[in-house]
This record gives C-alpha cells, structure tokens and sequence, in this order.
C-alpha cells in the first residue's frame, strides 16, 4: 500500500511516500510564495524514483489549511486531481497538526497569519487532543500559554506514519474546500 502525503500551506512545501507505514522518502522544499513551481514536480520525482505510478498509489493525503491561502489550494488541488483521476481515496489532515506531528508533549502550531495574528493550535501529541483548538488568535496572547515545544511554518518536522494514522477521509474530493479559517483580505476588503 502506497500513500502519498502533501502539504503546501506553509513555507515549506512537504511531500512524502509511505509504504505500508513505512516512510521511503520525504522532501522538504523551503520556499516563499514558490510552491506552485515545485509541487508537481517534486511528486513526480518522489514517484519515479521508487518506480510507482500515480495509478499504484492507494491513497492521497492532503494537508488542507489553515495557511497561505494560494499554498492551501495549491496541495488540496493536485490531491483532487490525482485521486480522481486515478480513482483512489483522498483523505485530509489539519496542516496545525501535520506541522506538530513530529514533537511530543504540548505543542504549539503556529502560522503567520500577518498583522499580529497567527492560525494556531495547542495540542497535547501524548494524548491527541487539543488543549486549544485550531483559530485564529493573537500571536502573543497565544505564546503566553504554556507548551513544550513550538512549530512555526518555517521549522517544524513531520512524522508521517501519524499523519497516516490521524487522517479524515474525504467522501467526495470535488466538494473539498481548503480550511481557511477567516475569509481572505479580498473578501473582507468586500464586506467592508
């Protein structure tokens, strides 16, 4: 069982390839508004150097937001494509938690989200739960809380095998929306 794990949310753009709960490869691209030049390409690197095809995959799994709001759509995006073109499951898993995977204890998952704001999410990794749900926060009042590690967009290390094992399938991958957590500056700009 192949599966292929994406996230372009953040600075770094993650791609990974799993078989059967073990990790062959992941690559870590640290980019700046950039992800859409590489995330194609990186996939079908990953792909060929292991001898798969997209049709041998047996699922796709999409980190889906919070995050820049063109990077969340740009994963989310080649996730549907592939997984209904090859007609295979695509699941999704919160880009907050996909950047704490890989620490323990309490961590802090926190995204740039530009004027003193940040998405964020304190989680305890040891029991899987969250002690502070996923939403937009002011970044300080958020740091003032207290954790034992901190993730940002920049620096973080995922552990794939619990991506794999936190995952939430997608029932129909034509209707998924990325989890964007406030409308974007266009559509406030709009309302306003």
């Amino acid at each position: 069982m192949y599966s292929l794990i994406l996230d372009s949310s953040t600075k770094i753009l993650y791609v990974a390839l799993v078989k059967d709960n073990t990790l062959l490869e992941d690559i870590y691209v640290s980019g700046q508004n950039d992800h859409a030049k590489n995330i194609v390409s990186k996939v079908d690197e990953l792909l060929k150097k292991y001898n798969i095809a997209t049709k041998d995959l047996s699922e796709v799994v999409c980190g889906y937001g919070p995050g820049s709001y063109t990077g969340v759509r740009m994963a989310v995006t080649v996730a549907k494509m592939i997984t209904v073109f090859m007609n295979i499951p695509l699941y999704t898993i919160s880009t907050l938690k996909l950047m704490a995977s890989g620490s323990k204890g309490k961590t802090l998952a926190i995204i740039d989200a530009r004027r003193g704001n940040s998405f964020g999410m304190l989680y305890d990794m040891d029991n899987n739960k969250y002690i502070i749900e996923e939403a937009l926060y002011n970044t300080e009042e958020l740091k003032n809380n207290a954790y034992d590690n901190i993730v940002t967009e920049s620096d973080y290390r995922v552990d794939p095998i619990y991506c794999l094992n936190n995952k939430t399938k997608v029932e129909n991958p034509d209707l998924l929306i990325p989890n964007y957590l406030r409308e974007t500056e266009a559509e406030r700009n709009l309302n306003d």
